[in-house]
């Protein structure tokens, strides 16, 4: 699909939920400003956007805020953006040889969707077929959480997620599913509620069917504690 650079097209591609590219769009100068100045423009930034909006800044209640957004754009929803804050998922030895898939599942995703720079929350599960190194469970958390803090499309979420696991643990056979609610659907526009969206990529051994239908059962089990 084309478009043109005019507002019009530019909606559109955000409505239809349309991503670019594989990886985050990001300039080349992304970190010639450090985190506090960065901070400092943007506070400038949100409160013109309270005061266009009518809002009056001298309110006790108001007058802190634009303080507060610029401090969690940076710090902490697209704190993923800095690859300083990549996690070091250190690899181990798979010793005691266990040779079936590995699953992690109901990881909480927090997001933002980069359309309308909205919350996207859901759960993603992962899994993997050792290829003679192990990754520590809570690292698989933290990978999703990195790569969940910046603006996002779900579809290129789901596979960040993917290659950075293939990479770290050496093997292909990595999966990941991801179901989220997009609050640029159920708070604006069309205001659906119940919707929610479901994406997946499936590698190496996991684009057989039998291998995938496994994990796709294993994500399913009940668990209660």
């Amino acid at each position: 699909m084309k478009f043109e650079n005019n507002l019009e097209d530019f909606d559109s591609l955000g409505n239809e939920h349309i991503g670019t590219s594989e990886n985050t769009p990001m300039r080349g100068d992304a970190f010639k400003l450090n985190n506090d100045e960065k901070i400092d423009i943007i506070k400038d930034d949100v409160r013109h956007i309270m005061e266009t909006l009518g809002l009056d800044l001298s309110d006790d209640s108001l007058n802190g805020t634009p303080n507060r957004v610029a401090k969690m754009f940076v710090n902490e929803i697209f704190g993923g953006l800095n690859p300083n804050k990549k996690p070091n998922a250190s690899t181990f030895e798979n010793k005691y040889k266990y040779g079936e898939m590995l699953v992690e599942k109901n990881i909480t995703v927090y997001s933002t969707c980069e359309h309308h720079l909205l919350p996207i929350v859901g759960k993603a599960h992962i899994a993997y077929i050792s290829n003679g190194t192990v990754v520590g469970l809570s690292k698989m958390n933290r990978i999703v959480d990195y790569f969940a803090k910046r603006p996002q499309v779900q579809e290129r979420l789901t596979i960040q997620i993917v290659r950075e696991l293939q990479e770290v643990l050496d093997t292909k056979d990595v999966a990941c599913v991801i179901d989220a609610k997009h609050l640029c659907v159920n708070s604006r526009g069309i205001r659906d509620i119940e919707s929610s969206t479901v994406t997946s990529e499936f590698g190496g051994k996991f684009k057989d069917m039998g291998t995938r239908r496994e994990f796709l059962d294993y994500i399913k089990l009940d668990t209660k504690f």
